[in-house]
């Protein structure tokens, strides 16, 4: 399924440049193989490297070769495709069987708005900013992402608004409907689901009062009592839940029709009546809440809470959380500086919104209920816990002369390996939005530097002078791992495509078999930043069991991490995240270079 008009999504500044944009590149296999070689010297010992070189050196002059090759043509015949977005968005999301809840969707929590704690007029802006994003989206008038080195593919922006995810097996597709014949959202309430038309006969849109003004009816209309959770089904299997979608949409037509709309709506917006209060329940509440009163297959959900709190739920399969971090910040920023026009204090005519019914069978309450219970069972599982530390920010760490987002990768390593005694495989979200269909790259945080920094980090016979300059040593190899990553020759993704390209009857190379190879791909910590000054929470889960999900944030003046694990103790990361800062404020301030004079 994809958008209905053609022109859509092509003129203005935000597309203009798409054609311009380079393919991701097929990096060298001989350089590949070098820098895998680099970045697997942490975990192995010298007996394990030599052993695992000499599996290196085989692939590439055997296998690897003829892997390669098939890789350069696949590239040629893909053209302005790429060779790699196909199959990423499939391998890493429409094809991952798991629920999408915990496991690939992310939050944002946003920081209260003091000007708007009546729930209804916190989700009313909220909605009215949102679409005046939608309308500098669609009109292309939005300005693209750019670099020094240029502007960033816009693709994924037709993702945001009027988009679902379907279940299907093998693999999920997206729906997209055209933005211009569906100005309508979703309302949950108490898990019901309400229709509301932002667009009216005259073709103007409601204003915030008019749209506080129905959501103050769907609160009245939804009562206290809750209707059964269809919502709660998005939390499946994605294999269970296509069963059990097909299943409700051959039940009647008005299934189809609910259905239909929902999936066509800009966005939907969940009224919850919770009143979380700490930051690790304000979390939770926007990561998964109690997961019925939610479609977790819409591409954005805006998350109201009965005490004015809000936050934000992301689908993740088409975009990164940079596109809708740019909504929501926007969104934030706007409303805080006045900058949203919210239109007159005049309420017109309203139609009141409607409440969209289904036709339930034995099958699907059956369904729901088992959903529910294994949500709850995963969701106890898993342990969140927010730091935040408010000795300095990224102002000062500018002052010592280094990167805001190596320096907090290197806290990170520094409060891992003070708890575990050990580093372990670090994946760094690298965008590879400078090429045309790019998206992401894993950037490999551990090196030999890191190491060595760590270590000294926790030796008290190291001066705090070669403490920092071997922290600045580290940083430098994090920093330059990173770059290359964003240019398209970081390891990861060039080894999958090779993979991929194996044919049923031919054996895995002995490469990708080695346990150097697993070591240094299986993500202990997953991690990623993404920085607003209006948020108060940002994360998501961790991707293996033994390991941690690390979100975090560089302000200003603080910085945060969002700790998530399968209960490893992250009250004790907590305590070494706050112990590893400050010492590293000790070592890189001495070993900061002097400022510039001022001319």
């Amino acid at each position: 399924m994809s958008i209905t008009k053609r022109n859509l999504y092509t003129k203005g500044q935000l597309f203009d440049h798409q054609s311009k944009l380079k393919q991701i590149p097929v990096p060298s296999l001989d350089d590949t193989c070098a820098l895998y070689l680099e970045t697997i010297k942490p975990f192995v010992n010298e007996s394990e490297f030599k052993t695992t070189a000499s599996l290196v050196n085989e692939f590439k002059h055997g296998k690897g070769k003829e892997l390669q090759q098939r890789l350069l043509q696949r590239a040629e015949e893909k053209g302005d495709r790429g060779w790699f977005i196909d199959w990423w968005n499939d391998y890493a999301y429409m094809g991952y069987r798991d629920p999408v809840v915990l496991n690939v969707n992310y939050f944002f929590a946003f920081k209260d708005d003091k000007l708007r704690m009546k729930p209804s007029l916190r989700a009313a802006s909220i909605i009215t900013g949102a679409m005046q994003f939608r309308d500098l989206v669609v009109s292309g008038e939005l300005a693209p992402e750019s670099t020094r080195n240029g502007p960033l593919c816009s693709e994924q922006y037709k993702y945001l608004f009027n988009s679902t995810r379907i279940p299907q097996i093998p693999s999920d597709v997206t729906r997209t409907s055209d933005p211009n014949e569906n100005s309508h959202i979703i309302v949950l309430r108490k898990n019901q689901f309400y229709k509301l038309d932002l667009k009216k006969v005259d073709g103007t849109f409601l204003n915030t009062s008019e749209i506080e003004r129905q959501l103050d009816y769907i609160y009245s209309a939804a009562g206290s009592d809750q209707d059964a959770a269809v919502g709660a089904l998005t939390t499946e299997n994605r294999d269970v839940w296509t069963k059990i979608r097909e299943e409700l949409l051959n039940i009647s037509a008005n299934n189809q029709k609910s259905f239909d709309i929902i999936e066509t709506a800009a966005f939907v917006v969940c009224l919850d009546d919770t009143k979380p209060i700490t930051k690790e329940e304000h979390s939770r509440e926007a990561w998964h809440g109690d997961g019925q009163n939610r479609f977790f297959d819409k591409s954005m959900q805006f998350i109201i809470h009965d005490n004015g709190k809000a936050g934000f739920n992301g689908e993740h399969s088409m975009m990164e959380a940079t596109i809708t971090h740019r909504v929501c910040d926007w969104v934030c920023q706007g409303l805080a500086a006045n900058k949203i026009d919210l239109g007159p204090k005049s309420i017109g005519h309203l139609d009141a919104p409607v409440k969209l019914t289904f036709d339930l069978n034995a099958k699907v309450f059956g369904a729901i209920n088992k959903a529910i219970k294994q949500f709850n069972d995963n969701c106890a599982k898993h342990q969140l816990n927010v730091v935040t530390f408010d000795g300095y920010g990224k102002n000062q760490i500018k002052k010592f002369g280094v990167s805001p987002d190596a320096y907090a990768q290197m806290a990170i390593q520094l409060a891992y390996y003070k708890l575990h005694g050990v580093s372990r495989a670090t994946y760094e979200s690298a965008g590879t939005r400078k090429f045309k269909h790019g998206r992401t790259e894993a950037g490999r945080t551990v090196s030999v530097d890191t190491v060595a920094w760590v270590k000294a980090m926790v030796n008290p016979e190291i001066s705090s002078e070669e403490k920092g300059n071997l922290g600045r040593k580290a940083i430098k190899t994090q920093s330059a791992y990173m770059a290359a990553s964003g240019d398209g020759r970081g390891v990861d993704r060039h080894f999958l495509g090779l993979r991929l390209l194996l044919r049923p009857d031919e054996q895995k190379p002995a490469i990708f078999t080695d346990p150097a190879f697993s070591k240094s791909c299986h993500w202990n910590l997953s991690t990623s930043q993404v920085t607003s000054e209006f948020y108060d929470g940002y994360g998501w889960g961790q991707v293996v069991d033994d390991g941690y999900g690390i979100a975090y944030m560089v302000k200003n003046n603080s910085l945060q991490f969002n700790v998530v694990s399968k209960f490893l103790k992250n009250e004790y990361m907590q305590t070494y995240f706050h112990e590893a800062l400050n010492e590293m404020r000790e070592v890189f301030a001495i070993t900061a270079p002097p400022p510039k004079a001022k001319l």
